[in-house]
């Protein structure tokens, strides 16, 4: 059911237990792929929070029912508040609706509506069983975070695609000399290690690979890999080096020897790849924007000015200034002295992969 056909509300009450769920939904971001990293807060009748549950890796429980064994009692006759429609399909686990049935829960609030087909229509089953449901709430900032990936990939069938860069403030990604380390600062660098940690694979170009030889995973304070690694994927004809650290076994590695974008993320979906990191170089990251295959574009521009040396993006496609790649800005914030700007780039003529 699409949110214009559901009852949309801003109780504040509401708000704040949906954006404590969406806080929850955070917690778990990267651990529940393929399956959407979802929260819910059960109120009690009286308004209390009664319990709080995220979704637990493949196989293990959802979020409804991780709340709802948390809340025990207090649920019936209270309010669960998720970010996602509730699913009322019996996949590895039973329904969702289900369970908040059972528990004698009073009002089902949720953010988003499920847009996959198996699981959708939870809202309609929990209205037949005399479920108030309410629909839409913190709907921009829900469909904006943990679960924004997994939307897309629900709607389309492919992954999603953050392309990641760091730039001067003249757009240069290295200098002359091709020394690049570090355009961003140690702050920004350390957001990007908790962003690996939520994604499913991280893509270079396999000129990134010859050039500078990055290791790709993702490390935690002391420096050491942590347990869960992304995919690292590597695109581009010709061998990679044997003495390459993308060959070590810190992390699994697929090389595609292929420079069509759509090819790479259906590759990646026949993987159940969900969220994917676009790392470089200025050529690769082109070669997807000119696909329309990038969703969102995170940049981090450093206070400084270089003058030469290689632009953060090649040619995307783009031969005249009327035929730029347009962006809705998101989020502009800092990040340590550098500034992080969120944008989701505008569909031109066709769509976007």
């Amino acid at each position: 059911m699409g949110e214009a056909a559901v009852r949309t509300v801003e109780d504040p009450a509401l708000r704040a237990a949906m954006l404590r769920a969406l806080a929850a939904s955070a917690e778990v971001h990267g651990t529940t792929s393929p399956n959407p990293p979802v929260a819910c807060v059960v109120l009690d009748a009286a308004g209390e929070v009664a319990g709080v549950g995220a979704t637990r890796p493949p196989g293990g429980p959802h979020a409804e029912v991780v709340a709802l064994r948390e809340a025990g009692a207090r649920a019936g006759g209270g309010t669960a508040v998720v970010t996602l429609e509730p699913c009322s399909h019996h996949g590895r686990t039973p329904p969702c609706t289900d369970a908040l049935i059972a528990a004698g829960v009073r009002r089902v609030v949720y953010g988003v509506a499920d847009p996959s087909p198996p699981a959708a229509g939870g809202a309609e089953v929990l209205r037949a069983a005399g479920v108030e449901v309410l629909g839409g709430v913190a709907a921009t900032e829900v469909a904006r975070g943990p679960l924004r990936a997994w939307l897309h990939t629900a709607r389309t069938g492919l992954p999603h695609v953050t392309w990641k860069f760091a730039a001067t403030l003249d757009g240069r990604s290295a200098a002359a000399d091709g020394t690049s380390q570090w355009i961003s600062s140690p702050a920004s660098r350390a957001e990007v290690h908790r962003l690996r940690r939520t994604v499913d694979a991280i893509v270079v170009g396999r000129g990134t690979v010859l050039a500078d030889d990055p290791w790709l995973t993702v490390r935690g304070e002391g420096g050491a890999p942590l347990d869960r690694q992304p995919l690292r994927v590597v695109v581009g004809t010709g061998d990679l080096p044997a003495g390459a650290r993308v060959r070590d076994g810190a992390a699994p590695t697929l090389h595609l020897r292929t420079r069509d974008p759509r090819e790479v993320l259906a590759v990646l979906a026949e993987r159940d790849m969900v969220d994917v990191l676009l790392e470089g170089g200025p050529r690769l990251a082109g070669a997807f924007l000119a696909a329309g295959c990038v969703h969102r574009v995170l940049g981090y521009l450093a206070p400084k000015l270089l003058g030469a040396g290689p632009a953060a993006l090649a040619d995307a496609g783009v031969a005249t200034v009327t035929e730029a790649l347009c962006l809705d800005l998101e989020e502009v914030t800092m990040s340590g002295p550098d500034v992080r700007i969120s944008a989701v780039p505008v569909p031109r003529g066709g769509r976007t992969a």
